[in-house]
């Protein structure tokens, strides 16, 4: 237990020292180059539809409709008209999250673990177990099964215990499996790649847990309430940007376990096997040892023959 939390706290520290690297700063601003005008040019055209669309479902809803004609009555007519708003943003900013990790997770991961390597462990084999197009259809696929768990879930967070723990377990499921893959599919063969994963699950699922604790913290930024809605376009950009800080040390995390932890896997397999390693050749093509000597010794004399 203790080298474990040991081994978390070290790729921790590495983590965040390497978010100071000018390459990682760097590939930091990409994922706000793509997301964040993206964002923009949506909120642009799509927004004033958008609401109109929330607020006519709103007020077919007749315990809705209630509701907000009681709030006409108590004088608070300005909530009226910023419930849609609200609830538009509150759909829009997990599936901004969802957005800013599938970046991360495709543009800069593999960079940064590539970084990790050259400069930690230069001489570790990349095996490329699993190629490019494969960690995407990862990463969607669990994306697509992380927002299913988040929508079945929505009933749950009416209960205030849940809604603090629900979303923040889902987000760190998800970055326990994208990272954790990400992190080993250029040097980790498939083999290798899952026995570390089944090894290393408990840790592995504590570290995207807290990871997903950090994803939900920018979401504070939102808590300015009916004044985020005048904010709303630049908090969207300051909400991408700590989204990729937070996914970016979260990718250096596992990244920094997963190679430690693939390290340490080949050289204990060196120790097991100390034989394998006097032999270059594999053992199929090894020679027998019976032969191996027949062939050091030297060819026996003919018998001379006896005279008659």
């Amino acid at each position: 237990m203790i080298s474990t939390l040991s081994r978390v706290a070290d790729a921790f520290w590495r983590a965040a020292a390497y978010c100071l690297h000018p390459r990682v700063i760097a590939l930091s601003l990409l994922p706000l180059l793509i997301a964040g005008p993206l964002a923009w040019g949506l909120m642009y055209f799509f927004w004033e539809p958008a609401v109109d669309g929330v607020r006519a479902t709103l007020e077919s809803w007749r315990l809705i409709e209630t509701v907000l004609t009681w709030l006409d009555h108590v004088g608070l007519q300005g909530l009226r008209t910023a419930i849609a708003p609200l609830v538009l943003l509150a759909m829009a900013v997990p599936a901004l999250l969802v957005f800013s990790l599938l970046l991360v997770a495709v543009l800069m991961t593999p960079a940064m673990t590539n970084l990790v390597a050259q400069r930690r462990f230069p001489g570790l084999e990349r095996k490329r177990g699993a190629p490019f197009w494969l960690s995407v259809l990862w990463s969607l696929g669990h994306t697509l099964l992380a927002v299913l768990a988040l929508l079945l879930s929505m009933p749950f967070w009416l209960i205030p215990p849940l809604a603090l723990f629900l979303p923040p377990l889902i987000w760190g499921w998800l970055g326990y499996r994208v990272f954790g893959f990400d992190a080993l599919a250029e040097h980790a063969s498939r083999i290798e790649r899952r026995r570390i994963l089944a090894e290393h699950r408990v840790p592995l699922l504590g570290l995207g847990v807290l990871t997903g604790f950090l994803g939900a913290a920018p979401t504070a930024i939102w808590a300015f309430g009916v004044l985020s809605l005048a904010l709303a376009p630049f908090l969207i950009l300051a909400s991408v940007f700590l989204y990729t800080l937070v996914f970016a040390f979260s990718s250096l995390w596992f990244a920094h376990y997963c190679l430690q932890a693939l390290h340490e896997l080949r050289q204990s397999r060196a120790t097991e096997a100390p034989g394998d390693l006097l032999d270059p050749r594999p053992a199929d093509e090894a020679a027998p040892p019976a032969l191996e000597e027949a062939q050091e010794q030297p060819p026996a004399l003919p018998a001379p023959s006896s005279p008659h």
